[in-house]
């Protein structure tokens, strides 16, 4: 079948769409590959997303400027969003400062109500949290939901079953009297987040302040801000008091900028790359802030002989492309004992093979294109560092899948026999691209898993759990991983050194927004 250009016909039945064509929709043939055609949806409509919200309403942009938000899968924009200037920022600000008071205030119980209405709403609209989600940034739609907005509604929950265990004014010490702790809101909180896993990082700001008594204005990422919008619906739609929770779209130098210099905001959470994350502490540095920092990682993989192999590193390379490799704790580089290397290679080089790639919109196990073109130059560039650089390509290299020509699509990619010093060990990617080096000893592997200056997380793959143990505590990263093991919704995320300030999740999330009050005297 030939591209239809400005054809308006349905072609619903002939190939997968999660929603009903519309008349100003339009299908183009993006592919054809073994002669499926392969098509995409665009829709020659933009949506008008420009308005903000603010002290409990939708409100037009007071000195923004109209920004284009693409469809990675297809490079067309299809919506409209407001990038916010400094009235709107001070506006949103302004709003949240009045709000704190009462907000504030409010009891354990009353808070948790509001969230459990929260999490009500937002299960109501998930199926439309993970459409919105896979067209914004390019996740499939079955990861999306099952991931991507999944991982909100879990985040909701764990909060509230923290508010439920946390005491916010006790004794000292038991035995002592007179000598009490409080915990309380610290003030109004800016929350910058991501493009990469949304859904993931608002609500782990969002619930978490929320949970504190923290009133607050979120400024998501531009480049997929659609999600946080449907967000801020749910929010309205759960009735919250004005001005407890603010949203205005904007970039980093603009907005993101604002809200980490203002006297008015008391608390930044952040998270992005280490580079802005510095610029963030900087800018909030003057007015004396707690900022909390979730920033980037090069996670390793230790893959000890005494492990199942193949196993081992067929699900170490699928977790380092899931998301097409956009996540900060991606387990990017595969440290494997020399005994085993050789069979790794093979192993990870076939997992790439197998891995596909296809458009968001389809059903299915794939993962789907980088976020951005400037993402795509990034890691295009890097792979092409990595051949430049001497490493063994074993699997995928620069350019599009073969039979693709449009979007933002890589190729898995696997490269072997990579040394400490090259670039593709040393930076983070944020693309479906693994590194593997060999090493001998269990102290070289300890060694080589330290030498960068990240510390999110880390993977252990070994059939002894003594030395999980003895290399776990060696292991200068945040979170460690064994043998696949997840981590669940309440347990704190955050790393060392370059990977962040603080933690998220549960009842560390929530500690990130309380200041400490010590009471003396009263019996």
């Amino acid at each position: 079948m030939n591209a239809l250009g400005n054809g308006l016909i349905n072609f619903a039945t002939l190939f997968y769409c999660p929603f009903p064509l519309l008349p100003h929709w339009r299908v183009e043939l993006i592919t054809e590959s073994n002669f499926l055609p392969i098509y995409s949806v665009r829709c020659c409509a933009m949506l008008d997303k420009t308005k903000f919200y603010i002290n409990g309403q939708w409100v037009a942009p007071i000195d923004g400027a109209d920004f284009p938000v693409v469809n990675p899968a297809t490079e067309e924009a299809y919506a409209t969003i407001s990038l916010g200037g400094k009235k709107d920022a001070e506006t949103a600000i302004a709003a949240a400062k009045a709000a704190f008071p009462t907000w504030s205030i409010t009891t354990v119980e009353t808070r948790i109500q509001y969230l459990e209405k929260l999490l009500a709403v937002y299960e109501d609209r998930m199926q439309d949290m993970a459409h919105t989600i896979s067209s914004e940034m390019g996740a499939p739609i079955d990861m999306s939901l099952s991931d991507q907005a999944q991982s909100g509604r879990g985040h909701l929950k764990a909060f509230i079953r923290a508010l439920r265990s946390i005491e916010f004014q006790r004794p000292l010490r038991p035995g002592v009297e007179g000598q009490d702790i409080a915990f309380e809101a610290a003030g109004v909180a800016a929350l910058i987040t991501p493009w990469n896993w949304p859904m993931n990082q608002v609500v782990l700001k969002v619930g978490a302040a929320l949970a504190a008594g923290c009133t607050m204005v979120l400024k998501p990422s531009e480049i997929a801000p659609m999600s946080s919008m449907l967000f801020a619906e749910c929010v309205d739609a759960a009735d919250f008091p004005a001005g407890v929770f603010n949203m205005v779209n904007g970039d980093g130098a603009g907005v993101g900028s604002l809200l980490s210099a203002h006297p008015n905001i008391d608390v930044v959470s952040f998270t992005g790359s280490t580079r802005a994350g510095v610029l963030i502490s900087k800018a909030a540095a003057d007015t004396v802030k707690t900022v909390s920092l979730e920033l980037g990682g090069k996670s390793p993989n230790l893959v000890f002989d005494d492990c199942d192999i193949s196993a081992a590193v067929a699900r170490g390379a699928s977790f380092c492309f899931n998301n097409t490799g956009q996540s900060c704790n991606a387990a990017s580089r595969m440290l494997v004992e020399r005994n085993a290397y050789e069979q790794a290679i093979e192993v990870a080089a076939a997992t790439a093979g197998a891995t596909t790639v296809d458009l968001p919109s389809k059903p299915g196990n794939h993962i789907g294109p980088l976020v951005s073109e400037a993402q795509f130059n990034k890691v295009q560039a890097l792979i092409q560092s990595g051949i430049d650089e001497g490493a063994r390509l074993v699997a995928g290299g620069v350019g599009r899948p073969e039979g693709i020509n449009r979007g933002w699509f890589v190729r898995p990619t696997v490269f072997a026999d990579t040394t400490r010093d090259m670039t593709i060990i040393r930076e983070e990617i944020f693309g479906p691209v693994l590194a593997i080096m060999p090493f001998d000893t269990e102290e070289e592997a300890v060694a080589l898993a330290n030498d960068t200056p990240y510390g999110l997380a880390a993977y252990i793959q070994t059939g002894d759990m003594d030395r999980a143990r003895r290399v776990g505590a060696q292991l200068r990263a945040g979170m460690i991983q064994v043998n696949g093991a997840s981590r669940i919704s309440g347990s704190p995320f955050g790393g060392y050194k370059q990977s962040g300030v603080g933690r998220e999740g549960g009842m560390w999330g929530i500690e990130e927004f309380l200041e400490i009050k010590t009471i003396s005297g009263i019996v």
